[in-house]
């Protein structure tokens, strides 16, 4: 007897996540956006407001767990292009790990993240948990949004460009330089491991002030936040939310000299691991120049990396000879490396 296969450590398969997600009861009319591939937040119509819901977890870092908390939910609210509101929050902390200090310092970041974007604490859960190694933090953030502003995955057109801010991976090398030092202790100095640690800050993995001048300088017709499987999972799944065919130049996607250098010495692709900080977005190409020099001007590097083309949602990517499909990760670069440390 076959027996049955186990999956691994991230997200679900796309083809079984959208078999679950059709039979998902949606039918109110309020609901204006719901389950979807490539489509990370609800919307729902209240009166003459839109509000906006995101629902993330963090379960790959446990530094500064609370501001990366905050950061991941806020990111998916800004690429619609709604004003973050509130938050809350579920901790499931470790049985025989969890102490009185551990909790305030968890609590008091994600109270300091949202102060600084002037989101309100609204309530949730903290409880200790069997069977737990390290914290897990699930957010949801809510935000408001007119109509005439919502800015949805749906909404690359064929012609358009794409473009990607500040590089990948960001949060990856924040993530390996804080959680596994000791493996980059050999291909970096202490002051480059500190500078990537610091990835968390600067660049930063957050997109709202991105996602904010991009759509103050022109317009913006879709907007996707790469996370776990980074900009080439947010490529799939941004086609499979528009319906097109994106065409892209991987030579065009920023990669920083020390995240480079973290993904060279633990042997990940950069287009495959954990991506935020860097916000993917669509735009006409007449508005390209004045999105691109807008972000310029507030010191956020953004780059022309490919085109929506019509065509069978896929991703192709530009070769010497013509182009090819990008691969879509399994699994994301930091889970497998993980896993083949695990069993080296």
């Amino acid at each position: 007897m076959e027996m049955e296969k186990f999956f691994p450590v991230g997200k679900l398969p796309a083809p079984l996540l959208a078999r679950l997600l059709e039979k998902a009861p949606a039918g109110d009319p309020a609901v204006l956006l719901g389950p979807g591939i490539g489509l990370d937040c609800a919307v729902v119509a209240v009166g003459d407001t839109l509000l906006v819901y995101k629902s993330d977890p963090i379960t790959f870092a446990t530094d500064e767990i609370g501001d990366y908390l905050v950061q991941v939910n806020v990111n998916d609210i800004a690429t619609t292009g709604a004003v973050p509101r509130w938050f809350m929050v579920t901790l499931l902390l470790p049985e025989g790990r969890t102490t009185v200090d551990s909790v305030e310092t968890i609590i008091g970041q994600i109270y300091a993240a949202c102060r600084h974007i002037n989101v309100a604490v609204i309530g949730g859960h903290t409880e200790i948990t069997q069977g737990l190694e390290r914290p897990i933090g699930v957010g949801t953030m809510i935000g408001e949004v007119s109509r005439e502003h919502l800015i949805t995955p749906r909404g690359a057109a064929p012609h358009d460009r794409i473009l990607l801010t500040k590089g990948v991976p960001i949060e990856a090398t924040a993530i390996l330089a804080r959680e596994f030092p000791e493996m980059l202790a050999s291909a970096l100095s202490r002051k480059e491991l500190e500078q990537a640690r610091n990835f968390l800050h600067d660049p930063g993995i957050c997109v709202l002030r991105d996602a904010q001048v991009a759509l103050q300088a022109g317009r913006v017709t879709a907007m996707h936040d790469p996370t776990e499987g980074g900009v080439a999972t947010a490529l799939w799944e941004l086609a499979e939310a528009s319906g097109c065919s994106l065409y892209i130049d991987s030579a065009r996607v920023a990669v920083p000299p020390i995240a480079a250098r973290v993904c060279q010495a633990l042997e990940l692709d950069p287009l495959a691991a954990i991506a935020s900080g860097a916000l993917l977005l669509t735009a006409p190409p007449e508005e390209v120049a004045a999105i691109c020099s807008a972000l310029k001007e507030e010191g956020i590097p953004c780059a022309d990396i490919g085109e929506v083309q019509a065509g069978s949602p896929s991703v192709w990517c530009r070769t010497s000879t013509g182009r090819a499909l990008l691969p879509r990760p399994q699994q994301d670069e930091i889970a497998r490396q993980q896993k083949t440390r695990r069993y080296s």
